[in-house]
Order: structure tokens, then C-alpha cells, then sequence
């Protein structure tokens, strides 16, 4: 059972990674062709993914079920990453980070019409604010230009796929390791990926990208795609969903910070506004959990 200080510093590890990795996309397409960038990043992150698995000695099912779930896993990976590597022509790293936010609201409704989940009046509410926000985001920040409808309409689309492939993983429930969950799900998104190829062939890089992009380029495949992962899991072993659901709330914060700060991204005070009415609608979707959860860890803790 790990630490208490050694858990909060994954937390804060993964939490750094979601908030810095939509900046890391922004830089690694300025120099490649944004779909050309997609693909080396599978090119790159899929034998890394296969050296851990061999150095790890973790087993790698090849069952008809387990290819379900690596399939049902890359919709998470190049399914949802297309689109999200699109929208990089029409948005900040902070509004990509911030549409990712809705993630959990996505998933809530995947829920409530595909499996018949109850929502609590205080998650539509949420549901309503957050969804009034990014309607504000869309009428007063269209003139930013780090801000296009275009682009939030295919972040929307990149995180109903998400969603979409995090349900299908569970539908599936394969009995198979995180890591081999990851590097299956990277073979299939790799396949996929050059099955992409012949379409941007005339895009092909002519050139050694400059070294800011390739360092986001690397960025993105060995803390996004691998430690991360790494971090999720483990946190996903040893806290609460709902604590770890708050990083959906923490990240867009931080990647606005970062983006404002380091790739001088400054979105209009209507933006902002429209931000943290959507952040505000996170919190509500969360509020009943987070209440549920600090009333459990109280019990505990008198208890013990």
C-alpha cells in the first residue's frame, strides 16, 4: 500500500501532465502537419510500450476479448485524438484543456440514455451551467483568437469518443493488465494510424522539425501517453473516483496558466467568464460525490 505523501505526489504528477500535455500538442504541430504529428507520436510511443511490457514481464492476451478491449481502448487514443489534434488549428491549449473538462458530463449522459443511470437534480444543474458556459465561450469569444467554433465543435465530438471507448472498455471487462491494455490499445491506434497514411502522404515532413517540437513531440509520447498512464492507474487502485474526477476541474485552471504564460495565449475577459461558469457546472456535477466522500472519510476516521 503506498504512502499517503507518495499518493498525493502522483496526484499532483498527473495532475501537472493533463494540464501541460494540451500545450505540448499545440507546440509539437507548429513545425508538422498536424495528422503527420498523430501518427509519429504511435510510431514513437508503440515499441516503448512493448520494451516496458518485456522488461515488466506482464502477459499480453491475445483472446478474442482482449482484441475487443484494445479496440475499444483505441477509441480513447487515435479515435479521440484526431479530432482533438484538428481543433489545434482553432484552439488554445486551455480551451482544448477546458473542453476536456466534459468529459465526466459526456459519460454522465452516455449513462443516463445507454444504461439507464440515475442523474440527481444537482447533476443537471451542473449539466446546464457547464453547457451555459461554453455557450458563452462560443457567442463572446468567437472574435479571440485562440477561440472558433469549429474547433469546440470537434473537441465535443473528441471527447464523446472518449467517453464512448471508456464505456466499451468496461462493457468488455477483459481480465487483462493496465499495461497491456495500453500497449494493445497503442498497436491498434498504430494500425489505424497507418492505414491514415496514404490520405497525407503529400504532407509528409521534408524536414527535421525545429527542437521545440520535437520535444513536445516526445512530451506527448513518454509522460502523456506512458506515465501518465501509469499514474492514473494506480491512483484508480488507492483513492476515491470522485477525488480523482477533480482533476477534470484542476487541469483547465493549470492549462490556462501554463498557456498564457509560456505560449503568451491570452483569451478575452468573456472567455474567462464563460470558463469559470463552466468550471462552476463542473463543480456542481460533482457536488453530491464530494459530499458522499467526505462523509465516508469522516467515518473512517472515527472508527479508527
Amino acid at each position: 500500500m503506498p504512502s499517503r505523501s507518495n499518493i498525493m505526489m502522483t496526484y499532483i504528477l498527473l495532475v501537472f501532465i493533463w494540464a501541460t500535455t494540451p500545450l505540448a500538442i499545440v507546440w509539437s504541430v507548429s513545425d508538422l502537419h498536424v495528422m503527420w504529428t498523430l501518427v509519429i507520436r504511435f510510431f514513437i510511443a508503440l515499441p516503448i510500450a512493448v520494451f516496458l511490457l518485456m522488461i515488466l514481464k506482464i502477459r499480453f492476451p491475445v483472446d478474442r476479448i482482449a482484441w475487443y478491449s484494445y479496440l475499444a481502448g483505441s477509441l480513447s487514443l487515435i479515435g479521440s485524438q484526431v479530432f482533438t489534434y484538428a481543433a489545434t488549428v482553432y484552439l488554445s491549449s486551455g480551451m482544448i484543456a477546458l473542453m476536456f473538462g466534459f468529459a465526466p458530463i459526456m459519460a454522465g449522459i452516455i449513462g443516463r440514455l445507454g444504461f439507464h443511470q440515475k442523474l440527481q437534480t444537482i447533476q443537471w444543474l451542473g449539466m446546464l451551467t457547464a453547457v451555459c458556459g461554453l455557450a458563452m465561450i462560443c457567442i463572446y469569444g468567437g472574435k479571440s483568437q485562440h477561440v472558433h467554433p469549429i474547433g469546440i465543435v470537434l473537441m465535443l465530438i473528441s471527447v464523446l469518443i472518449y467517453s464512448l471507448s471508456i464505456f466499451w472498455v468496461k462493457k468488455v471487462n477483459a481480465t487483462v493488465e493496465p499495461m497491456a491494455q495500453a500497449t494493445g490499445s497503442i498497436l491498434v491506434s498504430t494500425l489505424a494510424a497507418i492505414c491514415m497514411i496514404p490520405f497525407i502522404w503529400q504532407h509528409a515532413p521534408t524536414h527535421i522539425p525545429e527542437a521545440k517540437s520535437l520535444f513536445a513531440l516526445l512530451y506527448t509520447v513518454i509522460m502523456a501517453s506512458l506515465l501518465a498512464m501509469f499514474c492514473y492507474f494506480k491512483l484508480v487502485q488507492n483513492i476515491q473516483p470522485t477525488t480523482l474526477s477533480l482533476t477534470t476541474v484542476i487541469t483547465p485552471i493549470l492549462a490556462m496558466f501554463f498557456g498564457a504564460v509560456l505560449n503568451h495565449e491570452r483569451p478575452t475577459a468573456s472567455v474567462f467568464i464563460g470558463a469559470a461558469v463552466l468550471l462552476i457546472g463542473l463543480f456542481l456535477y460533482f457536488y453530491r460525490d464530494l459530499q458522499a466522500s467526505r462523509n465516508l472519510a469522516h467515518k473512517l476516521r472515527h472508527r479508527v
